[in-house]
Formats: C-alpha cells, sequence, structure tokens
C-alpha cells in the first residue's frame, strides 16, 4: 500500500486529504497480500495520527479495486498449523480494525471489481463512492470458505437480511444494487468519480474535525441500541462535553459571525 498527501494544500500545518494506494498494476489484479497486511495496517495508523489529515481516500490501482485474498496463499493456509493459521488472520482482521476504528474520516473510492476482503475494504470505509463499473460480490463460499474477518463490518453496511443472501449465494452485486442495500453512498459515471470524491472531502472539510470524530464515536456508540435510559444520559453528556471545546466556541462564533470556522487540533 503506497500513500500521496494531496498537494492541493502544502502549506504546513494545513490541513490536507490523503490517498491510500492498493498494491501496484504491475503485480496483476489488486489482492490482499500476507505480507501487504501490517503495511497497509501502519499506514493506515500512521496517516490517522497525522492532525493535519483530514480525510483518507481508499483507492485501487489499476482495472480493479481489489479482487480479494491471494488465493494462492489462501491455499498454503490450508495446510498450515491451527495457530499460525489464526495468527495468520488475525493480522488480516487487525487491518480491518484498525481502518474501522480510524478517527479521520475514511472514504473507499471504488472503480471497479471490489471482491471479497475488496467488498470488506469498501464496508469498513466511513464513505464508500462507486464507479458504475464497480462490482462488488463475497465470493468466498465459491472457494469452500467464509466472509469471516469482513463479516462484521459488511453486515453493519448491508444488514442482516441481505448478508444471508450475499453471503451464501456468492452474487455479484452492481454498483447501483449495492447503493440499494446501503453499501455504496454514491453512484457516477466512472469520468465523474474523481470529482464526487473530491465534492464529499470539501464537504468533510468544512466540519470541525474533534467533531467529527465525535459524530463517528456518537454512531458506533447509539447503532442498535435500544433508546433507553442509558442511551439517553450518554447522548446528553455526549454534546455537554463538545459544547465546552475551543472547536465548538470557534464553530458556534463562525456561525453566528457569518464567517468561515478556523479549525484547530484542540
Amino acid at each position: 500500500m503506497r500513500h500521496d498527501h494531496d498537494l492541493s494544500n502544502t502549506e504546513s500545518g494545513a490541513p490536507r486529504t490523503c490517498r491510500l494506494g492498493l498494491d501496484e498494476p504491475s503485480r496483476g489484479p489488486q489482492r490482499l497480500r500476507r505480507d501487504a497486511h501490517r503495511r497497509s495496517q501502519a499506514a493506515f495508523a500512521a496517516v490517522d495520527a497525522d492532525r493535519n489529515v483530514r480525510a483518507i481516500v481508499l483507492a485501487g490501482e489499476g482495472k480493479s479495486f481489489s479482487a480479494g485474498a491471494d488465493l494462492n496463499w489462501m491455499r498454503r493456509q490450508g495446510t498450515a498449523a491451527f495457530e499460525d493459521n489464526v495468527a495468520d488472520a488475525r493480522r488480516l482482521a487487525d487491518l480491518y480494525r484498525t481502518i474501522a476504528l480510524c478517527e479521520t474520516p475514511t472514504l473507499a473510492r471504488v472503480h471497479g471489481a471490489a471482491l471479497g476482503g475488496g467488498m470488506g475494504l469498501a464496508a469498513v470505509c466511513d464513505i464508500c463512492v462507486a464507479s458504475t463499473q464497480a462490482q462488488f460480490a463475497t465470493s468466498e463460499v465459491r472457494l469452500g470458505i467464509i466472509p469471516a474477518v469482513i463479516g462484521p463490518y459488511v453486515v453493519r453496511a448491508i444488514g442482516e437480511r441481505q448478508s444471508y443472501r450475499y453471503f451464501q449465494t456468492a452474487e455479484r452485486i452492481s454498483a447501483a444494487r449495492a447503493r440499494e442495500i446501503g453499501l455504496v453512498h454514491e453512484v457516477v459515471p466512472p469520468e465523474e468519480l474523481d470529482a464526487k470524491v473530491e465534492e464529499i472531502v470539501v464537504a468533510l472539510l468544512e466540519g470541525g474535525p474533534r467533531g467529527q470524530s465525535a459524530a463517528t464515536d456518537l454512531t458506533r456508540a447509539v447503532a442498535n441500541r435500544s433508546i433507553d435510559d442509558a442511551v439517553i444520559e450518554d447522548t446528553a453528556r455526549r454534546i455537554v462535553t463538545l459544547r465546552a471545546t475551543t472547536e465548538a466556541r470557534e464553530g458556534l462564533s463562525a456561525f453566528l459571525d457569518k464567517r468561515r470556522a478556523v479549525w484547530t487540533d484542540t
């Protein structure tokens, strides 16, 4: 995985985006190779720790977004010792968890096939924008396995009911269908994909970074929970905590003064 900071704003300390690329086209279809798991995890962690980076865009290189795991490696793992196999699967699971827990907003730019683990990458990102040429699938059952480590993120994105179907059938899912079932937020023609990604990134830059991180944490905290006294109390305390921050004071003042907010990491 390689990463490039957006050079549209090169001032020291200026907010910017970071694009993380999956593999290199010279290596064939973009697959999740064993040797890339830790590098990818480290890349996400490093970029997320950079407070000047306001958005992370995950993109594929070449014809596909990501064609899933390296099948030769998967076959070899079938003959490995059980504990070694578990450790290997944990490394892949740790990659997805690292992405899922990023405080920086994450956006998947899907231009082609996103199969198996590739669909997991699309699902684990906060936002997913796809070209009309994109296709998705949890294709694991056709290999005699299951979409295990990506399962929590795909189920979270498309729901339990849809997961029963697509986990078992491994059908290809068009970009339009992916939007219908909640996997994809926006579908645009290939020539408009970068413009749509940029439009969303610009919208992200308008918000306060601490508020966005807190909003993501709020979503995780209340999703699929009953609205009981504990949730009501928790949400009340969250807004009170945020209202007392420098960022909130700046945001409210900017709105009332009819000017753009100047966000700082405080």
